[in-house]
């Protein structure tokens, strides 16, 4: 660790030295938009006048918070304890945003989260991810007891190209849905579908089978809105750069990529939050290209983190659109690696003011 830290500022910590650990508790009280959306309302997003379908999911969105209004769904829930599904609201009971990458669609999710007229205990925002390491975490049954008096439960970029949890969500959902509690999803296009004529829709009504009726779709179309009108990524700094401004910038995490990314396979994802609890900025030297998919997919969660906690990253080695290769961004997973890599280009041009 460096040894000529500023005047009052304390040395970079180093990642690979935490090890948090993370109760079911605090699982449950973390299902709430992450910072970077804590502030959003529909009021404050900004539809591409090009792009007609982006005022129509506003209206639409908005109509779908007005009726999540009234009494909690407790009454519900005793209903399907003991055997019998309630009947189907007159509003949708769920609704999802299909669209390609940097639309707004979370943007949009969380002000659907906001806009609910619920105590925060009785709606729950959460990716696709943190609900698979919740029931992880819980089991099946006490995640389903746990959500199941929820007004409202938001899944941000459901997974579909994992079968196993997508079953698992599924599932998941169809015993929310059966209790009364209104649902609302994206997710992802695959890239080399963008400007095909369709997004996800179909795929993601058929991976929920019994439950797309309960669904309405709403297309939203654009460009990613991180790349409008904006500078391209910078250029990869030096490595006595990166270390001259993380011993410069309080709340400085300094770690080398290698070291950090094997200190990821021994930390659940589940964890990564905690495991960048307090970091105002993160610092990487030596980033090289991720030949393994493995490790590639737990940088995929660290990239989510850093991003839903506006974390600027300011790195060296390879610029962040070559650390997947040629071939991850082709295959099966593709559509996470395009997700962090225009995360981590965002990032890093956040960084830019720290060099």
């Amino acid at each position: 660790m460096p040894g000529d830290v500023a005047a009052g500022i304390a040395a970079p910590v180093a990642l690979t030295e935490r090890d948090p650990h993370v109760d079911a508790g605090r699982l449950l009280a973390e299902l709430v938009p992450p910072p970077r959306f804590d502030s959003v309302r529909f009021s404050t997003y900004v539809p591409d006048p090009a792009q007609p379908s982006q005022s129509r999911a506003v209206r639409a969105l908005e109509e779908f918070a007005a009726g999540l209004g009234g009494p909690a769904q407790g009454t519900a829930r005793r209903r399907w304890f003991r055997g019998k599904v309630p009947e189907r609201p007159a509003t949708p009971g769920g609704i999802y945003l299909d669209g390609g990458y940097g639309v707004g669609k979370t943007h949009l999710l969380a002000s659907l989260w906001h806009a609910t007229d619920a105590p925060p205990a009785q709606k729950a925002f959460g990716t696709f991810v943190e609900l698979t390491n919740l029931v992880g975490a819980l089991g099946f049954r006490p995640a389903v007891d746990a959500l199941s008096s929820h007004r409202l439960v938001c899944i941000d970029e459901f997974e579909l190209d994992d079968p196993g949890d997508t079953v698992l969500v599924s599932t998941l959902l169809a015993r929310l849905a059966a209790a009364g509690v209104r649902l609302a999803a994206t997710s992802n296009t695959l890239p080399g579908k963008l400007g095909e004529g369709r997004f996800a829709a179909a795929d993601f009504m058929r991976e929920i089978q019994g439950l797309s009726e309960r669904f309405t779709s709403l297309r939203i179309d654009g460009d990613d809105y991180r790349h409008r009108g904006l500078p391209q990524a910078p250029d990869p700094y030096t490595d006595e750069q990166v270390t001259a401004a993380a011993v410069r910038t309080p709340g400085a995490a300094l770690d080398d990529f290698g070291p950090l990314a094997e200190h990821l396979a021994k930390v659940h994802p589940s964890r990564y939050g905690a495991l960048v609890d307090g970091i105002d900025a993160v610092f990487l030297r030596g980033v090289r290209q991720v030949t393994d998919q493995a490790a590639a997919l737990r940088l995929v969660v660290l990239a989510d983190r850093l991003y839903d906690r506006e974390v600027p990253v300011m790195a060296s080695g390879v610029p962040f659109d070559q650390l997947f290769s040629a071939e991850m961004l082709r295959g099966g997973y593709r559509k996470k690696y395009f997700r962090a890599v225009s995360r981590l280009t965002s990032l890093a041009r956040e960084a830019s003011r720290l060099a």
